[in-house]
């Protein structure tokens, strides 16, 4: 699947009365304040703090936030290729993934231009195909209806084939920002394959968010499957997801036989739409497909009757410091699925990226144990 600039600003466009209303982005003190909030999240993603500072210190408007992130995102991309055209390919690899990093960070707000966005998404994917053909040559693109990731390998082999763990990320983030979780992954011989589903990443332009994303996760798994020559164990799967993605790995949990573990990372029970703040409501508007079609994707994020039916064990990773309005953590989930843990973070925000260390490795440890060869803890049948 390819998604080219073009192809992407033919989406079609909802009518005025489904559009939401930007002009929250104008309030005063906003752009501060979304730059000192989205920082944790920058250094999470594995941004340098510093230069995050300096790409965000003359902003004035969050209308110029897609530009600064490109610009970056550019610079970086340029110092890759020539480093590529010296035949450095670490420094090269290096730099196309910041590049990668900076051209999703573009795509974050709900901005109005959404052809910028879908270009920025498309530099961002392209970013990390050439980083990845560089620093890890094996890794291979997967893709089919409704998603398109890279499956990436730990370099140690392992007899009987890899397990997986699939990374599923959120309203507004995609496969190019989790960097971190994917090396602890790998670090523990773990295969990762990390994705963007419908109206995520490059696939936002051309697709609208789906609430039933466990049919994603089974047409990803499916694809693997269906490639004899990629080494995995699909006896040995899992499942993580971060933000909204925490929802659709609950729901994966819940329906998709395969999935032995799902770790939700500030995942969502239910939301509230309205008690959702413009910023939330202006971006599911967008993603998927206009006022009234996000009210009705808003609906449909509610575990309540199903957390009782999740047998799969479950890690429901929180932070104490996240509190976004109109949405009830997942929490509410560790008190009422069977076998669900929580790793509670008292000074941990939104995405935790505050407190790395404090969840990180423990969250890999557990999805590493579970998907144990001897079937320990989280073996099926």
């Amino acid at each position: 699947m390819t998604v080219t600039p073009d192809t992407a600003d033919a989406t079609d466009t909802p009518d005025a009365a489904d559009t939401p209303d930007l002009s929250f982005l104008d309030a005063p003190g906003l752009t501060a304040a979304f730059v000192e909030e989205t920082r944790p999240r920058a250094h999470g993603a594995g941004l340098d703090p510093y230069e995050y500072a300096r790409v965000t210190a003359a902003l004035t408007s969050l209308h110029d936030w897609p530009a600064a992130c490109r610009a970056a995102g550019r610079r970086h991309a340029e110092a890759a290729g020539r480093a590529e055209a010296e035949g450095r390919s670490v420094t090269a690899g290096t730099g196309y993934r910041a590049a990668a990093r900076w051209f999703h960070f573009a795509c974050l707000l709900p901005h109005p231009d959404r052809a910028a966005a879908a270009r920025a998404a498309t530099e961002a994917d392209e970013a990390m195909r050439r980083a990845l053909a560089l620093l890890e040559p094996d890794a291979r693109r997967v893709e089919g209806e409704g998603f398109a990731g890279w499956l990436r390998r730990p370099r140690a082999a392992v007899a009987g084939g890899l397990p997986v763990v699939l990374v599923v990320p959120g309203t507004d983030s995609g496969k190019e920002e989790f960097h971190a979780v994917a090396e602890a992954l790998l670090a523990r011989g773990l295969a990762v394959l990390a994705i963007d589903g419908p109206g995520q990443g490059v696939l936002a332009a051309v697709s609208t968010q789906e609430p039933d994303y466990h049919r994603i996760v089974a047409r990803a798994l499916d694809a693997l499957d269906a490639d004899a020559g990629l080494d995995l164990d699909l006896d040995r799967v899992a499942v993580i997801g971060l933000s909204l993605g925490g929802h659709h790995a609950a729901k994966a949990a819940a329906h998709e036989p395969r999935v032995r573990a799902a770790a939700l990372v500030s995942g969502p029970y239910r939301l509230d739409w309205d008690g959702l703040v413009p910023f939330v409501t202006a971006t599911l508007a967008q993603r998927c497909g206009g006022l009234d079609a996000a009210r009705a994707f808003a609906r449909r994020i509610d575990l309540t009757a199903l957390a009782p039916t999740i047998t799969t064990p479950l890690l429901v990773v929180e932070g104490g410091q996240d509190g976004i309005p109109g949405v009830t953590p997942a929490t509410a989930l560790a008190e009422h699925a069977p076998d669900a843990e929580l790793l509670l973070v008292p000074h941990g925000n939104h995405l935790l990226g505050t407190a790395l260390a404090d969840w990180l490795p423990a969250t890999a440890d557990w999805l590493a144990t579970r998907l144990a060869a001897d079937g320990t803890p989280g073996a099926r049948g």
